[in-house]
């Protein structure tokens, strides 16, 4: 079965070692239970925290944006005017969050950057991917009922979730106006081009 450690080696050291092994759409639905617990273990010193928000003191966060907890926002990052975060989210460091960015239930490794008008939902984002504008990891299938399936290693996995995004490996690069649908698994380094739509369980 695919772990988050099978797409993102990074998630094997840090605050999240303990969900390595665990199966991404298992992290994503838990979101907000695993931030508000990291949320309890920031040192006050760094971070500035209001009820189940929490905002590194490096980090700039313009006004307009809204943060509606639990949210961590990791040193050195930027939240640009009028994104909106929700539902469970942690940025790690140096992360980029555009203006009219939405992101829901997902967890964003070192330097992951949106650059506007992105949609990100309960997903799982490696160090340094990079969102072109408009591109968007869709979370659920409205086509059709049921629970969103996953390919991975030559089989199509029931995730047993009503709702889960992706997962996307370190390096990889989104086009603009791309779609990642409900279920996507991209590995370290993949290139998705401008317009394109990626749907792998179908």
């Amino acid at each position: 079965m695919l772990t988050a450690a099978d797409i993102i080696p990074d998630i094997s050291a840090g605050p999240l070692a303990e969900w390595a092994a665990v199966a991404p759409w298992r992290i994503t639905a838990r979101a907000e239970e695993i931030v508000r617990s990291l949320i309890a273990g920031l040192p006050a010193a760094d971070y500035a925290v209001a009820g189940d928000v929490a905002c590194h003191r490096t980090a700039r966060i313009e006004p307009g944006a809204t943060l509606k907890g639990p949210v961590i926002v990791g040193p050195g990052c930027f939240i640009a005017a009028h994104a909106l975060l929700r539902g469970g989210v942690w940025l790690e460091r140096e992360c980029s969050i555009g203006p009219g960015c939405e992101v829901k239930s997902s967890l964003l490794f070192a330097a992951a950057r949106l650059a506007h008008f992105n949609f990100v939902g309960d997903s799982l984002i490696g160090r340094d991917a990079n969102f072109e504008a408009g591109s968007i990891i869709a979370n659920t299938r409205n086509e059709r009922e049921g629970t969103v399936h996953v390919r991975f290693g030559g089989a199509v996995h029931d995730t047993g979730a009503a709702k889960f995004g992706a997962i996307v490996g370190p390096g990889a690069r989104i086009g603009a106006n791309a779609v990642l649908a409900p279920g996507t698994v991209l590995p370290a380094g993949a290139v998705v081009g401008r317009l394109a739509l990626v749907d792998q369980a179908g």
